[in-house]
């Protein structure tokens, strides 16, 4: 068996500066991709597109996937 990564970019506007809830409910989800360094390029580029709003935060997940053996 063998074991992959898939890497997702999540997030969104918070309702206060404690980022505990996302505003609308639900965060804003991005990928998957294939490599640490595409998601966080696709993190860098959203970041720096919200930079003015305090309230916003993007972090990258982390998913394993177990392959069965080939």
């Amino acid at each position: 068996m063998g074991l992959q990564h898939r890497y997702w970019v999540i997030g969104g506007e918070y309702s206060c500066l404690s980022f505990r809830e996302i505003k609308e409910g639900r965060p804003e989800v991005f990928g998957p991709y294939a490599t640490q360094d595409e998601a966080r390029a696709a993190w860098k580029q959203l970041s720096s597109e919200h930079s003015s709003r305090a309230s916003v935060r993007f972090g990258i997940a982390t998913e394993q996937i177990m392959l069965p053996a080939a």
